[in-house]
């Protein structure tokens, strides 16, 4: 194994995800792949094209010369109708040609890794012709697939990998996007603090304090008296800053303490993932 250390994490997170991904699907007959997903406007072929996709993208294979239908709807932003090239140009591929193809990807990209010696600030191509590090890159591979991997087992209903190598990853990069969505995007007040504790395959507290300036910082000590703690389990965590589910349509899963007017402006701006 030739990653270097500091990608060697979020490369086998990634790779415990789509073999996990290539394992669910292989047994599907050919009407499971339309079944609808958590992911917004996707089913499950949209999401296994999606990552088919996105994988080829990170071998350096070129995009496909292909124009979406003007019919969709759910394409609101140019990130979004770059995503759903790759998904459009296999929406009428059969279930053997999805299966086909994530496995030969699977293959290609193991190799990659394998062999894998660049250095983790290389520059890589990104989405809508950016660029990124390397180590952004698969740090974001490992995230996207752990999502789409649980997008999969919710529809499915086959549950499992909740505390999987991805699944700490997923947890620290959503917490990044904690302190935004409580000091800026809900308001919460200069001089509070609001805390996060989740319970279930995996276990945190964290507390969101908002200094004099208004800024949000994050860390893992308990807050005397804060404005608000929202109680959760972590499949509820993730499904809500992931945009899987509203808070409005699970009130039994979250409990709340303290400012309700604050909470539910936390709780409607959880969602940080694009």
């Amino acid at each position: 194994m030739t990653v270097h250390p500091s990608l060697q994490t979020y490369a086998d997170a990634a790779t415990h995800s789509i073999e996990a991904i290539a394992e669910l699907v292989k047994p599907l007959v050919e009407g499971e792949w339309n079944r609808r997903t958590p992911c917004p406007a996707w089913s499950v072929r949209d999401v296994v094209s999606h990552i088919i996709g996105m994988e080829c993208e990170m071998l350096g294979d070129p995009r496909p010369i292909h124009t979406l239908p003007r019919d969709l709807y759910h394409i609101q932003s140019d990130f979004a109708r770059y995503m759903e090239m790759q998904v459009d140009v296999r929406r009428h591929h059969t279930a053997p040609e999805m299966t086909s193809e994530l496995e030969y990807t699977l293959i290609r990209r193991a190799r990659q890794l394998r062999n894998e010696n660049r250095s983790p600030d290389t520059m890589v191509r990104a989405p809508l012709g950016a660029e990124q590090t390397l180590e952004v890159a698969l740090h974001m591979r490992a995230v996207d697939l752990w999502v789409h991997e649980q997008d999969l087992r919710v529809t499915l209903g086959v549950p499992g990998n909740l505390d999987s190598p991805g699944a700490h990853i997923v947890r620290d990069t959503l917490l990044q996007g904690l302190p935004k969505v409580v000091a800026k995007d809900a308001g919460a007040p200069a001089n509070s603090a609001v805390v996060l504790d989740v319970h279930g395959p995996l276990e945190f507290l964290r507390t969101v304090r908002v200094d004099a300036d208004g800024r949000g910082s994050i860390d893992g000590a308990p807050s005397l008296g804060p404005a608000v703690t929202l109680a959760m389990d972590w499949e509820t965590y993730y499904r809500l800053a992931c945009g899987r589910v509203r808070a409005t349509a699970v009130p039994d899963r979250v409990k709340i303490e303290g400012d309700q007017e604050l909470a539910a402006a936390i709780l409607h701006h959880f969602a940080v993932m694009p």
